[in-house]
């Protein structure tokens, strides 16, 4: 799996705005096959961040309905990434 590929993109929420607060943790949507060591290498590649740990849970998805006819969303999988001490946040998470 490329790099980019593991990636998807970063979560910008209520919750993770919160968590961003501390400057060490980002919360990026990831792809479903990635696992912690392809999580840690892409960010540290990517983002040129020394990562000190990675959490990862799957989100299923809702079932959504459109009048009678009803339809799944499908599931996802988010990285939690806490970056090393002293560490900069990525400067497009900064503002943000």
């Amino acid at each position: 799996m490329k790099l980019t590929d593991v990636i998807r993109r970063p979560l910008i929420t209520e919750k993770t705005s919160i968590l961003r607060e501390d400057g060490r943790t980002i919360v990026f949507e990831v792809a479903m096959a990635a696992n912690k060591i392809e999580i840690r290498r892409a960010i540290e590649q990517l983002l040129g961040a020394k990562v000190a740990g990675v959490r990862t849970s799957v989100t299923h998805g809702k079932v959504k309905r459109q009048g009678r006819f009803a339809g799944r969303r499908s599931d996802w999988k988010k990285a939690y990434v806490t970056l090393r001490e002293g560490q900069k946040m990525p400067e497009f998470l900064e503002g943000a």
